[in-house]
């Protein structure tokens, strides 16, 4: 089967037919344009990928001391019908972990240095159900959690700043007082260091206490757990399970998701996201308006062919085809190479920078200073299908003036000094 005259003489004038001088160099800067298209391609896949992993790396680690949801009373007191509760969430299928727990603000204090704190008293035997805490907190410190015995554990930083290790003694003060005829004394209770936890999180490691949840309720003088942590299968899916719940549980609880509770981190995130997509489609797009100068060289390059090819019978628009195709070819050359190579180093990158970093004697993330050592990358389709889509429409658009001009071209005037 022969294909189209356009289509063939359009991959003749991307080869650049003869081997001449000029047309080697219409050649050439057909190559510089379709490696341009294919380096903005890669760039973007990369950048998006390390920011993609990035924002992973963070989520996870902020998700290994919050929770997917969190269930809470108006009041903040004692929550009522606990069990219903925990039944009604359990029924939800994305729901795999419910565990109650009480958090309040307090004050801790190590002889004269105090600092404030989030005490957050937890079920050691749940917890783990419905976070990774298990996983950050030092020596199993959360097993050391026993009811009555009043242990804590401090977030790494939390313990660096009060001096403190395990085994040392805290002063808790509890928010509120105790009305005695001297007057409102604060209620203080000790208690000791039974280990710490490094979430990797500086705004929880340096404010965030864990205590038993009997002890909690003692402390601050609760009937009982004020809220449920739940974790999900798909923790994407937490906004759309916290509207489902909201219609299931009673008006006087609070339910707020993760994306709720760091929703300014996150909408951030996203607008760096997608200001860096537009700085770099800026670059494709750039490469991709290379191929005018191109194709206006090809099409004076070759106005006799075209007067040659009208004279045989060949309508403008079959002469518009021939050098459409050709500016596509190249898009479409360029978008699959850089697709490939943004793709290979995407995934492969947790090689490649541990092979530059030893080949230049330098270190990409310093272990003292980034949170993260190693450079994550995580492509998404999400994000690879607009970048590929956005790159051949840009190719095609910049075709579309150049090949208007060859099916315009006079055969008798470009025939004349032939």
């Amino acid at each position: 089967m022969r294909l189209p005259y356009e289509l063939q003489l359009g991959w003749r004038y991307t080869r650049a037919g003869r081997a001449t001088r000029r047309n080697g160099f219409i050649s050439f800067i057909s190559g510089v344009s379709m490696l341009g298209i294919g380096l903005g391609v890669a760039a973007l896949i990369i950048v998006l990928s390390v920011m993609n992993g990035f924002q992973k790396e963070v989520r996870d680690r902020m998700l290994g001391v919050v929770s997917h949801i969190e269930i809470f009373s108006r009041d903040g007191q004692g929550l009522p019908d606990l069990d219903a509760i925990m039944a009604t969430a359990r029924k939800n299928p994305q729901v795999i972990g419910v565990a109650p727990f009480i958090a309040t603000q307090a004050l801790i204090a190590r002889g004269e240095d105090m600092k404030g704190t989030l005490v957050r008293g937890i079920d050691p035997k749940l917890e783990p159900q419905v976070t990774e805490f298990g996983a950050s907190a030092q020596h199993g410190a959360i097993d050391k959690l026993v009811p009555g015995e009043f242990g804590i554990v401090l977030g790494a930083e939390l313990a660096r700043s009060l001096y403190v290790r395990p085994g040392d003694q805290v002063t808790l003060v509890a928010p509120g007082g105790q009305v005695t005829p001297a007057g409102v004394v604060p209620r203080l209770k000790q208690f000791t260091v039974v280990g710490t936890f490094d979430s990797g999180h500086y705004e929880y490691d340096s404010a965030l206490a864990m205590v038993h949840e009997q002890d909690a309720a003692r402390v601050f003088r609760l009937e009982g757990p004020s809220g449920v942590r739940l974790k999900l299968k798909d923790l994407n899916q937490a906004r759309e399970v916290a509207d489902e719940l909201a219609l299931a549980l009673p008006p006087t609880v609070l339910i707020r998701d993760w994306t709720r509770q760091n929703k300014t981190w996150f909408a951030a995130v996203q607008v760096e996201k997608r200001m860096m997509f537009i700085i770099l489609t800026l670059i494709v797009a750039v490469a991709a308006f290379n191929l005018v100068s191109t194709l206006v060289m090809t099409v004076t390059d070759k106005r006799a062919d075209i007067a040659i090819l009208r004279t045989l019978g060949a309508s403008p628009k079959s002469i518009m085809g021939i050098f459409v195709v050709q500016g596509a070819m190249v898009g479409v050359m360029g978008t699959i190479g850089g697709l490939l190579l943004g793709l290979l180093i995407a995934y492969n990158i947790d090689v490649i920078v541990p092979a530059l970093e030893q080949l230049f004697h330098a270190s990409f993330l310093p272990k003292d200073i980034y949170l993260i050592s190693r450079m994550p990358s995580d492509p998404q389709r999400s994000d690879i299908m607009p970048i590929t889509v956005i790159s051949l429409v840009l190719a095609f658009a910049a075709t579309l003036y150049p090949s208007w001009r060859a099916s315009r071209v006079n055969p008798a005037e470009a025939l004349r000094y032939e």
